[in-house]
C-alpha cells in the first residue's frame, strides 16, 4: 500500500487498502458507519468490500449521470435522518464519479457536515472525481450547478475495482488521464501515445500518476482561483455536449465521453489561437480517436452555446477555456469567439475515428 498524498487528507492506493480502511473505521469509532452504492457497485464491488466492514447500513440509489440531482440527494439525506445519523457518522462513497460528487455533497451538507470516504470503483474516478475535494450535484442537467469545496476524510484506490467493469466503462476514464497528461507532462503524453493496445486492468502506474498530478495542482490551489484552471481542460465543451446528451439521448454520453469530444475540440482551439503545434495536434487526436468510439448527433449549436455561456467557470458573458500552448503548457482564461467554437464542432464532426 502507498499513500500518495498526506495533507488535508490521505490517498490510499494499493492492494491491500480495504485492510487498511477497516482499521481506520476503528480507530475513528464512528457511531454508524452507511455505504452508498448503486445498483452496479452493490452486485459487483460490495461483497469485495463486505468482509473488511462490521456493522454498517446500506443506502441505494441508481446509476448515472441523470440521477445526479437534488431529488436523488434528497433520498440520501432521508435515509441519513431516519437512520438516526449524527455527526460523528461516517458515509462511504463505493462508486465512480457520479456517485462520489453526490455522496460527497450530501455528505458535507447533512447536519453542516459529517465525514466521508471515497472508495472509487472507477478509473475515472480514481484518477479524477473522488480527489480534489469538489462535492456537487447537477441542476436541470446543467454539470456541478450546486456544491460545495470539501475534502473527503480519506480516499481509497483499490485498482482491482477496475475488473468489475465493462470494457466502454474501463475506457471512459482514459480522456482524464489523457488531459492530466496533456497539461503536465509530455512524457507521459508520448507514453500514452505509443501503446497501441492499452490493458485496463493493468494501469497501476498510469492510475498513480494521473491522481499525482491533479492531487499536486489542487493543492496548489484548492478553491480554483488560478493554477487548478488548467484541470478545465477538454471540459468547456465537453461539459456543454454531455449536458445537451443528457437532455436529448436516451442514452446519454458517459463523462469521460464527452471530456474526449471536448479534448478534440479544445485542442482545435489551441491550434488556431495558441499555436500549438501541428504534429501534437495530430498525436492528440490520435490518442482519442484510437481509444474512443465517435459520438453522432444533430447538434443544435444554439443550445450548446447557451449552455457554455452558463458554465461556472465564466467570467462576465465570455466563455472561458483552458488551452494548450504546448502539450505540458496550458494557458487559463482563454476566450474564444462563438464561430471559432462553431469551428472546432464541425471539425470533430469530420473527425476519422478508428473502430473498436
Amino acid at each position: 500500500m502507498k499513500v500518495i498524498y498526506d495533507k488535508n487528507y490521505k490517498v490510499f492506493f494499493g492492494t491491500d487498502v480495504l485492510s487498511h480502511l477497516a482499521q481506520t473505521l476503528i480507530d475513528k469509532a464512528y457511531s454508524r458507519v452507511f455505504v452508498l452504492v448503486d445498483e452496479n457497485t452493490e452486485k459487483y464491488c460490495l461483497p469485495i468490500l463486505k468482509p473488511y466492514l462490521e456493522n454498517f447500513s446500506l443506502i441505494k440509489i441508481l446509476s448515472g449521470e441523470q440521477n445526479k440531482n437534488l431529488a436523488t440527494a434528497s433520498i440520501i439525506w432521508n435515509e441519513l435522518q431516519q437512520n438516526l445519523a449524527n455527526r460523528n457518522t461516517v458515509l462511504l462513497n463505493l462508486g465512480g464519479g457520479t456517485l462520489s460528487d453526490l455522496g460527497g455533497y450530501c455528505a458535507s451538507t447533512y447536519k453542516r457536515g459529517i465525514d466521508f470516504i471515497n472508495i472509487p470503483t472507477t478509473l475515472l474516478s480514481m484518477v479524477d472525481a473522488s480527489i480534489g475535494g469538489k462535492q456537487g450535484v447537477d441542476l436541470n442537467s446543467y454539470k456541478n450547478l450546486i456544491g460545495v469545496f470539501k475534502h473527503p476524510e480519506q480516499v481509497f484506490i483499490y485498482p482491482q475495482f477496475i475488473d468489475t467493469l465493462m470494457v466502454s466503462e474501463q475506457r471512459n476514464g482514459l480522456s482524464e488521464i489523457v488531459k492530466h497528461a496533456l497539461i503536465d507532462d509530455k512524457k507521459f503524453f508520448e507514453k500514452i501515445l505509443s501503446t497501441p493496445e492499452i490493458n485496463y486492468t493493468q494501469l497501476d502506474k498510469w492510475i498513480e500518476k494521473s491522481a499525482k498530478i491533479k492531487i499536486q495542482i489542487v493543492n496548489k490551489d484548492p478553491h480554483e482561483k488560478g493554477l487548478r484552471k488548467v484541470l478545465n481542460f477538454g471540459h468547456t465543451i465537453g461539459h456543454a455536449v454531455e449536458t445537451f446528451s443528457l437532455m436529448t439521448d436516451s442514452k446519454p454520453l458517459k463523462h469521460g465521453e464527452a471530456v474526449a469530444i471536448g479534448i478534440i475540440c479544445e485542442s482545435f482551439l489551441s491550434f488556431k489561437t495558441m499555436k500549438l503545434d501541428g504534429d501534437d495536434f495530430e498525436k492528440i487526436i490520435k490518442v482519442i480517436t484510437s481509444n474512443f468510439e465517435k459520438y453522432f448527433s444533430s447538434w443544435n449549436i444554439d443550445e450548446l452555446l447557451k449552455i457554455m455561456q452558463n458554465d461556472k467557470k465564466n467570467n462576465n458573458s465570455e466563455i472561458n477555456f483552458t488551452l494548450l500552448k504546448k502539450i505540458g503548457k496550458p494557458v487559463i482564461d482563454c476566450n474564444c469567439t462563438s464561430e471559432l467554437i462553431i469551428e472546432s464542432l464541425d471539425f470533430y464532426k469530420n473527425v476519422a475515428y478508428k473502430h473498436l
